[in-house]
């Protein structure tokens, strides 16, 4: 594109100074503005002859009403791809990193949310990640089983996974059923499943298992069915947000209709994760500027996203959503340090586990 374009240093650092102006400010850049600002060493004539240029080259353009320039949709992917700097974090930043997805944190699901909450908090603007698909990595098989009683006629059932999934479920007992006889089930269900999903459960050993509890054979029917309910419901397509209502401070989105239409594609878990798998080709950081990212609504958002994995093998994707007129270079740092930080305190997680 530079050389079809002919992009010279000069228009470079023009197109890069509106740029970075506009995303201070959220106001239109003029020539003067450029000038006193950025010391290029030009006439203000000069870096108006360079603007007209830039402008018809389709990276910068002039809203209705007022006399200087925006970035373009073109504009600001130039800027992404040739012109911005990295922008390391600052020692705080990454030591907040580090120390918010490692604090007493046992579980994948706690760190998923955890990092969830840094990124729009860090960013500013709404974080979006996929559930980690664990499934190849024994997600479903059992590590854990305990039966609690809660009421006399009711008693928890917690299973934990190889992964550190937590599920729990209530369920119905009779109120012949005692702590004790709980802590028996318990027991057998964890000598007996350990390492196994509910798929892969054999009738021998579900014979072994009634043998073992002939007194609560009835109870265990409705055990096992829980069990088998809450391992193999379907969580494929579960998504996190965080800092939705993020948007809502970002000026050129004051306008009602589009703030609905934003809130609206966010509320669609589907929509999200569709946004999500086809956000992110290459391994690394990837920026989607607005109509890149097809789909109405979002036109005037950008979409950073990058994978995150355990032990090496791709399980998920986190980004934020934010104006066009977003921070590229440190919301581009905050993505790539936390999925990285993510995917080695869940491959340490799920070690732990297998």
């Amino acid at each position: 594109m530079g050389d079809n374009m002919k992009m010279n240093e000069r228009k470079k650092k023009v197109l890069l100074a509106i740029v970075q102006d506009y995303i201070q400010t959220a106001e239109p850049v003029g020539s003067r503005t450029i000038s006193k600002k950025y010391n290029l060493k030009v006439s203000s004539a000069t870096i108006r002859n360079e603007m007209a240029d830039l402008e018809e080259m389709g990276l910068i353009e002039q809203p209705h009403t007022s006399a200087g320039r925006i970035p373009s949709y073109l504009g600001y992917r130039y800027y992404v791809d040739c012109l911005m700097e990295k922008e390391p974090l600052l020692r705080d930043e990454l030591e907040r990193i580090e120390w918010e997805l490692t604090k007493k944190i046992k579980q994948m699901e706690e760190v998923i949310q955890q990092a969830s909450r840094l990124l729009s908090d860090m960013t500013k603007y709404t974080s979006l990640m996929d559930r980690p698909n664990l499934s190849h990595k024994g997600h479903k098989a059992i590590k854990h089983v305990q039966l609690i009683p809660v009421q006399p006629t009711q008693a928890l059932v917690v299973v934990v996974t190889e992964t550190g999934a937590v599920i729990n479920r209530v369920l119905p007992i009779s109120e012949s059923v005692t702590a004790d006889d709980l802590s028996r089930i318990s027991q057998v269900l964890n000598n007996k499943l350990l390492g196994q999903s509910m798929e892969t459960v054999q009738k021998a050993v579900l014979e072994e298992i009634y043998a073992d509890l002939l007194r609560q054979r009835n109870m265990i029917d409705v055990v096992l069915e829980v069990l088998e309910q809450a391992m193999t419901a379907d969580t494929s397509q579960k998504v996190y947000l965080g800092g939705t209502l993020n948007i809502l401070n970002q000026p050129e989105f004051k306008d009602v209709e589009k703030i609905k239409r934003i809130l609206g594609i966010l509320d669609e878990e589907k929509v999200v994760h569709n946004l999500l798998s086809t956000s992110t080709g290459a391994d690394g950081v990837s920026v989607k500027i607005g109509k890149e990212n097809n789909l109405a609504g979002i036109d005037g958002c950008s979409i950073i996203t990058a994978t995150y994995s355990v032990e090496g093998e791709k399980v998920g994707t986190i980004g934020i959503l934010g104006p066009t007129r977003m921070n590229y270079a440190k919301a581009v740092a905050v993505v790539d340090v936390i999925s990285k930080t993510l995917s080695r305190v869940l491959s340490d997680i799920y070690k732990k586990y297998t």
